[in-house]
């Protein structure tokens, strides 16, 4: 039976970060999981997570909110000592606060820069596990589908399971979007069971409006289904956009036969 994590960066976004926390154990979540926290003390947040009784799961590397800035630069060659900055940060933010995951950021790289930018990107992250092992933290790396992010570093879930094998940390895993997969590329159900070993987190939305995950191009009762067959134990982020409202919203269990 799923397990369903809410993605505090999407989901009641007209509450504060620590409200939100609030919010989704009110709903019924039993855990929650967030992109990018840090405008919130670490402390904080493990105290609200505590109080409510939920667990907190993953974090995002941080990224430049600026027009124009950067998503990420794991694998942006030349900058490895300030993508050293940001994942020690992470580190510290996610062991203080509680949680026990973070998704590094690739961000955005040049298709001419590709074969350098792998490079880059296996160091950084064979640098970062093993920092993230020492914290008993797992590191998860994400494709983003092209219409979403033009110009990320991997946009299939082939070229991440690749740079897993590359870097062979025992706690480097991929995060499962379905809603990116979807997007990008299709054919969820046997990328499901192709990539399992690599699968630490999943996501859903709905696609193609990464709405509440009852509508959309996604039969995601059978994707349920297919992960309580591969005998896959993680949990189920909801990072999606709330059509009208997220609790309003959050009828998506019953007509998809789940419960939080």
């Amino acid at each position: 039976m799923p397990r369903f994590s809410a993605n505090l960066g999407l989901l009641w976004p007209d509450r504060s970060l620590l409200s939100r926390v609030d919010a989704a154990a009110s709903a019924g979540f039993k855990a929650v999981e967030f992109q990018f926290p840090y405008e919130a003390p670490a402390l904080k947040v493990r105290a609200s997570c505590v109080a409510n009784n939920v667990s907190l799961l993953g974090i995002n590397t941080a990224i430049d909110t600026e027009p124009g800035g950067h998503r990420g630069l794991a694998a942006v060659p030349g900058r490895e000592a300030e993508f050293e900055k940001l994942a020690d940060q992470a580190v510290a933010y996610c062991t203080t606060a509680g949680g026990n995951a973070i998704h590094v950021m690739a961000g955005l790289v040049e298709p001419a820069h590709h074969d350098a930018a792998a490079d880059v990107l296996v160091g950084n992250l064979s640098r970062t596990a093993e920092k993230a092992a020492n914290a008993g933290l797992t590191i998860l790396i994400e494709p983003l589908n092209r219409r979403d992010m033009p110009g990320y570093f991997y946009s299939r879930i082939e070229q991440a399971a690749d740079i897993i094998d590359r870097v062979a940390a025992p706690n480097l895993k991929l995060m499962f979007d379905v809603y990116h997969v979807g997007v990008g590329q299709g054919d969820i159900l046997t990328r499901l069971r192709t990539h399992l070993p690599h699968i630490g987190h999943v996501q859903i939305a709905s696609v193609p409006d990464r709405s509440e995950p009852d509508g959309g191009e996604i039969a995601y009762r059978a994707v349920f289904d297919e992960l309580d067959q591969l005998g896959y134990d993680g949990w189920i982020g909801c990072e999606y956009t709330p059509q009208d409202g997220t609790d309003a919203g959050l009828t998506w269990t019953s007509r998809l036969g789940v419960t939080l």
